[in-house]
């Protein structure tokens, strides 16, 4: 059997020595990026920025390309971002030899497709060539069918018959976030077999976790960690030591289900199989962690109608996206105002009504987006199901009913302790408790609703629950008030 020292040098790709000396020799980031990177903040400094900004404005390229050239891929995507738009071609042109396949791959989509116009397709597709298939795919599918198809024919027939087939599928979905390169050996391989094979293909991926292994039909049957190969023996066979059980993700997943599947059993990486059961890519956590990051902050925004949210997007995008909210709250608004307008009598015999209604809906508009909050994530994370509805409904307005009686007492004895009013008091503290009953089941059922109408909660729920808590709000409060003969 090989010493341990022979497996890993067997293992590592065939690379000049001296390029290796290079690569260990390299300061540490910490020092390479002291004057441009604040390392508290993990942000480029603003003064560093001013200077690449300067530079530019004075032309002077080489004074860019010597400035941003230490910079990590990700950190010369940040700085595309906090340049401005005029500046970025001008930026581009300084660093162009910089301007790899790792460093599209971490921009900004936005900057991406400004950057991305101005190249020519032969350019495009040399980057694509350069990036992992999930990013490359990224990098393509955003333009017209005339330029994508322009990008492909400049590609080498194997990238490019990658690329199609990845666009195949609809956005978000494993099929478009996976990875072609993957190793799949046959299950009757042993280690020793295995660890030369690594060693004389250099065509194989330079960066893995585990190596799958599959049967005659390429379907995957288990998986091996390199852990564990460097730790058996050479003549033991693959389907002796292979984790035989692993979670297998659908080509048509959405890639949210992926990432919850990713989080629920701490995956590092995962085959992802085609309708028959065949291996046909693998999705790695490094791609999960953009996914979650991507729902969760997708998931905030559209809770407040705000779109991407993202400080590239086009101005006439985000206004348009913005106001299409704005107006559907604005007819919410009419409808709670014309409960309002039901007590105008009322309001007129006892004016200090119009002073505290807005208490009473304002009160219950907070419970109902504090529920909605909860509900949102949960259906987001899977842990609302159909199987524990009921008990999270019964949940919630238990939790409304006992905030409700708390601000209700507070409310209701404050208001009739400073208008020396005990009526008005209770009639508040009682419109307290209903709104905050009607937040709780509006901030659950709303959502709960929609989820099963195949409607995004995250988009609309929030628009039905102000209306809900505003209307029932302004309607308890006067309603109680006209019935106690407060306003008579």
């Amino acid at each position: 059997m090989e010493r341990d020292e022979d497996i890993i040098e067997n293992l590592l790709p065939d690379a000049d020595d001296s390029a290796v000396a290079d690569e260990l020799s390299r300061p540490a980031e910490s020092s390479r990026h002291a004057e441009s990177l604040d390392e508290e903040y993990n942000t480029l400094r603003p003064g560093f920025v001013r200077k690449v900004v300067d530079a530019l404005e004075a032309g002077d390229d080489e004074k860019v390309y010597n400035l941003v050239e230490p910079l990590h891929p990700a950190d010369i995507a940040d700085l595309f971002e906090l340049v401005d738009q005029d500046d970025r071609v001008a930026l581009a042109r300084a660093i162009s030899d910089l301007l790899g396949g790792e460093v599209f791959a971490e921009l900004n989509d936005y900057v991406r497709e400004n950057l991305v116009e101005e190249l020519d397709p032969d350019e495009v597709a040399e980057l694509a060539e350069q990036m992992e298939t999930d990013d490359a795919v990224a990098l393509i599918e955003d333009l017209d069918e005339e330029d994508q198809q322009a990008v492909l024919a400049e590609m080498e027939p194997e990238d490019r018959a990658a690329i199609e087939s990845a666009l195949s599928f609809p956005e978000e979905t494993a099929g478009r976030l996976m990875s072609r390169d993957v190793i799949a050996v046959p299950e009757t391989m042993t280690v020793g077999d295995l660890i030369d094979f690594l060693r004389r293909n250099d065509d194989l991926p330079t960066e893995f976790w585990e190596v799958f292994i599959v049967d005659h039909k390429h379907h995957p049957v288990g998986t091996c960690q390199l852990s564990w190969i460097l730790r058996a023996p050479r003549s033991v066979v693959l389907a002796d030591v292979m984790k035989r059980d692993q979670t297998l993700i659908p080509v048509a997943m959405d890639q949210e289900e992926v990432a919850l599947r990713f989080q629920k059993y701490a995956l590092i990486s995962a085959a992802v199989v085609d309708e028959s059961g065949r291996l046909v890519g693998q999705i790695t956590v490094d791609d999960i962690v953009h996914i979650i990051q991507e729902e969760a902050s997708e998931d905030i925004l559209r809770l407040s109608g705000a779109g991407d949210g993202d400080i590239n997007e086009p101005i006439l995008l985000t206004v348009r996206t913005r106001l299409t909210w704005l107006v559907v709250n604005l007819g919410t608004a009419l409808v709670a105002a014309s409960v309002v307008g039901m007590f105008q009598g009322a309001i007129a015999r006892f004016a200090l009504l119009a002073v505290l209604m807005p208490i009473v809906s304002g009160m219950g508009g907070n419970a109902g987006t504090q529920t909605l909050a909860v509900v949102v994530r949960a259906i987001a994370t899977n842990q609302l199901t159909s199987s524990n509805t009921v008990r999270m409904i019964l949940r919630e307005l238990r939790i409304a009913a006992t905030n409700g009686t708390a601000l209700g007492l507070l409310i209701g004895s404050a208001t009739g302790l400073l208008f020396a009013n005990p009526l008005l008091g209770a009639v508040i503290g009682t419109a307290m408790v209903i709104n905050n009953l009607v937040a709780g089941l509006a901030g659950i059922m709303v959502p709960v609703t929609l989820d099963r109408l195949k409607v995004d909660p995250a988009v609309s729920s929030a628009v039905f629950v102000t209306m809900a808590t505003d209307v029932m709000g302004f309607f308890s409060f006067l309603g109680l008030a006209v019935l106690s003969g407060l306003a008579g």
